[in-house]
């Protein structure tokens, strides 16, 4: 058993109702929450989305493999009316998965851990908040010191419904 952790996030729709309703489909495939970030509201990150986006963090325990779980995500993502269009464009919603427990897996699908965490606030936020000392298994840093060394100073704020 492996502890999963994702960030979803969006900046289409209704942001509160699609953070929620992938969270329980997420909950339906891998079973109780473990632990959940606050909702975070977040500028865009990579240059190519309008408008802030909702962010927020949830840990699962999983026997899945990595693989197995890209695809349960990829379909969660389709099922909230995801369309890849433009790479980090706008979107309904995107779910990354960031750790896999300890586990270091590459494959041309999928790279674990997410290989740009230390370069997110909008995902260093959430984690620090729910996991600070989570050492990261290539860089040997916990979350929290990543977070003091992140280059990335765009906005994440704590979101008010």
């Amino acid at each position: 058993m492996y502890q999963v952790v994702f960030i979803l996030g969006g900046n289409l729709g209704d942001r509160v109702r699609l953070l929620e309703a992938s969270a329980g489909m997420l909950v339906s495939h891998f079973g109780p929450l473990v632990l959940n970030s606050s909702i975070f509201e977040t500028e865009a990150w990579g240059g190519k989305s309008s408008g802030n986006y909702l962010n927020q963090v949830l840990v699962f325990n999983t026997t899945f493999l990595p693989e197995e779980i890209l695809d349960i995500i990829l379909e969660i993502e389709l099922k909230m009316g995801r369309k890849r269009e433009e790479k980090w464009g706008d979107r309904t919603m995107d779910i990354d998965i960031l750790y896999l427990g300890n586990k270091i897996f590459n494959s041309e699908r999928l790279t674990i851990p997410h290989p740009y965490i230390q370069d997110r606030r909008f995902v260093l936020e959430p984690l620090t908040e729910i996991l600070p000392d989570q050492l990261h298994p290539v860089l040997n840093k916990t979350n929290k010191e990543l977070l003091k060394i992140c280059p990335d100073k765009s906005s994440v704020k704590h979101f008010k419904k």
